[in-house]
């Protein structure tokens, strides 16, 4: 595989760094396998809690430095990393593909992402601005100013095993943080080729050692992050039980957690929709990443004039998806990470028939030539309830849930009716149900979309959610101000001392 080779994996790495030095460890030793074929890619050694110590030391270390580097010249640095993304972009979209199992066309897009946001945050760099307001004192001047935070910990999912680094890192490096990334278990092999490719960039720019850190290892590492009060800031994105930990832990010594967690997204289909438009919203929602992003669509809610229409329209392209191999760029989807996966994506499938959910498309484990991994499953449709409990929880898996409603409010109460808040979409040609649908008694979700899917987010905007989804913001928007400390700052230039609220304090 000449793309390993590319991005300098080996078949045994090193899973701690502070950039171009590795950090020796005695750590559990993680094969990462290809949900792919089955195979072995390549192992990578996770850290024990010397080689953790030795790394957060290093990472404290290149702050004091880094922080006083001016952001332009941070930004530039940013701005090399980008281009030598451009450079690697198919090779690490090939890994991102291989170790992870989505579609070549997404790994591709995945570190299309990563070059968005570095361009997105060199412009940033330079734009990193407080306010000024007018004091009640005379002679004073009152402003606000951000200051970098610190050590930034980023606990990665194996979903988006490189894209949701780089939104934190390409963010925290121009605010003048260091970067400490947990990767997932799953896909360690990503984060290496990542380190890889910008310690030479690092390295030409003099950048001091640490300001780019990995920790490879299992839920151990996740748990010292998150106690650890050296890393004012976790970033962790993942399931919502594995937040609500992270969140408890940092809040219990007073850090910040930005949690970007779980989703349950739905489509509302109304009776104005154009359904052509719709079911490829629809469909791309619910198989893309084989059913594992955490923007996924979940739930249809079709409007009864329209549904069995639509219904049919969806069964009919579903005939249609090509399941195998990712990177055979004919192929719609590639397989579940891992026999895991399958195995929850089977027991939700038993328990939606539990509960009285009809197959309309029936799903199935893949068996076969091309197939041997025994990750590759058939996306499949029920019509369920929004009650059913299999319905209001959160499967990483292709299974998409029908349901029907008669009124505009109806399904956004539908919508609404679930413990996640991350995305949510309409497909209408109607204003007044759009508007409905973004208004303050419509989707209570962070991302709202009128005629797009819920899958697929420009860096450009604040990503993240509400309720289970955690509240976290991440990439564009003001995003950038949760890697900084804020400061207040007034200074007086007269030869009086007045106080604020016309306090009198003679001497």
């Amino acid at each position: 595989m000449n793309f390993l080779k590319t991005l300098k994996v080996k078949a045994s790495n090193d899973g701690v760094s502070t950039g171009a030095v590795s950090i020796k460890s005695k750590g559990e030793k993680l094969d990462s396998w290809s949900p792919v074929d089955g195979k072995r890619i390549a192992s990578v050694t996770g850290a024990d809690a010397k080689a953790y110590e030795a790394a957060v030391r290093k990472a404290q270390e290149a702050f004091t430095e880094w922080r006083n580097w001016p952001a332009p010249k941070r930004g530039e640095v940013v701005r090399q990393v980008g281009e030598e993304l451009r450079k690697n972009k198919q090779a690490l979209g090939q890994l991102v593909s291989y170790e992870m199992g989505k579609s070549l066309q997404e790994g591709l897009g995945e570190v299309q992402e990563m070059i968005d946001i570095c361009d997105f945050a060199v412009g940033l760099s330079r734009q990193l601005h407080g306010l000024t307001m007018h004091s009640e004192r005379p002679g004073h001047r009152m402003y606000e100013q951000y200051h970098p935070l610190g050590i930034v910990g980023i606990i990665s999912a194996f979903n988006f095993p490189v894209a949701v680094w780089s939104w934190n890192a390409a963010l925290a490096w121009v605010c003048g943080d260091v970067c400490v990334w947990k990767p997932s278990e799953k896909v360690p092999l990503c984060a290496i080729a990542c380190q890889n490719i910008i310690a030479p960039v690092f390295k030409k720019n003099n950048v001091p050692e640490g300001v780019s850190t990995i920790i490879c290892g299992g839920r151990n590492v996740g748990e010292w992050m998150s106690h650890d009060t050296r890393i004012p800031l976790v970033s962790a994105t993942g399931s919502t039980r594995m937040g609500k930990a992270v969140g408890a832990a940092v809040g219990q010594r007073l850090g910040r957690s930005l949690l970007e967690l779980g989703g349950n997204n739905a489509i509302i289909i109304t009776e104005n929709a154009d359904l052509d438009m719709a079911l490829i919203g629809a469909t791309f929602g619910a198989v893309g990443t084989a059913g594992q992003r955490c923007t996924s669509t979940r739930r249809l809610i079709i409007h009864e004039k329209v549904y069995n229409k639509f219904r049919d329209k969806l069964v009919n392209a579903y005939k249609q998806l090509k399941i195998g191999n990712p990177l055979d760029q004919k192929n719609h989807v590639g397989p579940l990470i891992d026999k895991d996966a399958v195995k929850m994506y089977l027991d939700a499938i038993e328990k939606c028939r539990e509960e009285g959910g009809k197959f309309v498309v029936e799903g199935a484990v893949l068996k076969g030539k091309g197939y041997e991994s025994g990750c590759y499953v058939r996306p499949c449709i029920a019509e369920a309830k929004n009650s059913f409990s299999i319905v209001q929880h959160e499967t990483f898996a292709p299974i998409l849930y029908l349901m029907k409603y008669k009124t505009i409010d109806e399904a956004i109460a539908m919508q609404n009716g679930v413990p996640q808040g991350l995305s949510s979409a309409i497909m209408t040609n109607n204003l007044r149900e759009a508007e409905k649908f973004l208004s303050h008694g419509g989707s209570d979700c962070g991302i709202a979309n009128v005629n797009i899917g819920t899958s697929g987010a420009e860096i450009g905007g604040a990503f993240g959610g509400e309720k289970e989804t955690g509240g976290g913001r991440e990439s564009g928007s003001d995003a950038w101000k949760v890697y900084m400390r804020r400061q207040t700052n007034t200074i007086n230039y007269t030869d009086k001392l007045p106080l604020a609220q016309g306090i009198k304090f003679d001497l």
